[in-house]
């Protein structure tokens, strides 16, 4: 009898219609539409003031006939395919198998419902947006095939009632592969002119670059091209020297394609496009699909090293392999490089040398091989950095020692 009662009472109140009764007790059972709630408690309470000859109730039912407006929506579920077809014109330029429908209602809307609930002491309703996304959405689902997702949804038609427009919220797509960097000299993102920010000038030739390109922007066009994405974004999982080579099996990253028309790309041929595009200057490899979060995962491993790098020195041999021997297995005391202190705050870090290896050894030059943990400076392993790295190669043969080129061999 309560629900009947509380039904009264919100029948008493105002002209309804049966999504809205229906909706204030949504939370009460499963299997049915607020509509079919809502018109099951009209019939009830008909049948109700029928037995009992409740002439009062009859005419607030009367009140409640499907020819009044709706206090409450504004009659805005009788009108619910109109919003449904702009969704569906809005969404498609755009490729995807699934989506979400969101709604912004209106000040008159959301303070309609405040009302009744309020007046009515209802405890078992829903919002009146859950009920028209969802009603929306199934009505999509019938028109297009694709699936409602709440949880992941690659686009959203986002209804905004108090504009009367639709608008669409296109989610990324993410790409994860491994680059090569393949010659020197090239950065791994887009680096603005320090002398202009970007602003192009003098110095940079009116390009607002401080190198020509990178590896973000050998990739970019062509996944601009495939997805035909507004923009894209790099993510690495951490970034060799300008100077140095990226070799082995490659690093680690993740490209973002935002606001993508399309979504079912051929990595394979992705793949080719960019590497014939590069020239020969990066090489990436094993293109897959994966899930945003996997850009967090990235940004967070601590992922152990191997360089190749070949020095300047001026000592002996056996001095050189000593040093090799005590950095091996040695944890690493190092305050952040004078050479980036620019750009990076003035920190003092631990990390572990897992091995080092003297690979070659000339009168003027070596070639050392050092397996390290991610996050080690190793130029300024070699070099001391004017004693901001202890131990270090230069420290401990006593003389001067300079990394000439580098290659990283090995992430992760």
């Amino acid at each position: 009898m309560i629900i009947l009662d509380t039904a009264r009472k919100i029948l008493h109140e105002v002209p309804i219609c049966d999504h809205c009764l229906g909706r204030q007790f949504a939370k009460l059972s499963t299997g049915l539409s607020n509509d079919m709630r809502g018109a099951s408690l009209k019939l009830v309470l008909a049948m109700h003031a029928g037995a009992q000859k409740d002439e009062e109730l009859k005419e607030e039912l009367a009140k409640n006939s499907g020819e009044m407006k709706c206090w409450v929506c504004n009659n805005l579920f009788k009108n619910i395919d109109p919003w449904v077809n702009r969704a569906v014109q809005a969404l498609s330029d755009y490729e995807y198998d699934n989506f979400l429908v969101g709604t912004k209602v209106t000040g008159l809307l959301a303070e309609n419902e405040e009302i009744l609930w309020a007046q009515s002491g209802t405890t078992f309703a829903e919002p009146l947006k859950t009920e028209l996304n969802r009603e929306v959405g199934k009505r999509i689902e019938k028109l297009t095939g694709k699936k409602a997702n709440l949880k992941k949804p690659q686009v959203v038609a986002l209804l905004d009632l108090e504009n009367d427009t639709v608008n669409v919220e296109i989610n990324s797509l993410y790409i994860y592969g491994r680059y090569r960097k393949l010659v020197r000299g090239i950065p791994q993102t887009r680096w603005p002119c320090r002398e202009c920010g970007g602003k192009g000038c003098q110095r940079c030739d009116n390009t607002g670059k401080m190198y020509q390109e990178s590896v973000d922007e050998l990739i970019k066009p062509h996944l601009l091209a495939a997805a035909n994405c507004a923009d894209t974004a790099f993510h690495g999982a951490g970034r060799e020297d300008i100077d140095a080579l990226m070799l082995g099996e490659g690093r680690p990253f993740v490209v973002e394609a935002k606001r993508p028309h399309i979504r079912s790309l051929d990595l394979y041929e992705l793949e080719k496009q960019i590497n014939r595009g590069a020239q020969g200057k990066i090489e990436v490899l094993g293109l897959k699909f994966v899930e945003s979060q996997i850009v967090e995962q990235l940004k967070s491993m601590k992922a152990d090293k191997e360089y190749r790098m070949k020095i300047t020195h001026n000592t002996t041999e056996e001095k050189l392999k000593s040093s090799i021997n005590v950095i091996s297995k040695t944890l690493i005391k190092q305050k952040t490089p004078t050479r980036v202190l620019h750009r990076r705050a003035d920190l003092e870090r631990i990390r572990k040398v897992h091995s080092a290896e003297l690979e070659s050894y000339d009168e003027n030059t070596a070639v050392l091989v050092i397996n390290c943990e991610g996050g080690l400076y190793v130029k300024e392993l070699v070099s001391g950095d004017g004693g901001r790295t202890i131990p270090s190669v230069a420290s401990l043969t006593g003389s001067e020692a300079k990394v000439i080129e580098l290659e990283v061999t090995k992430v992760g």
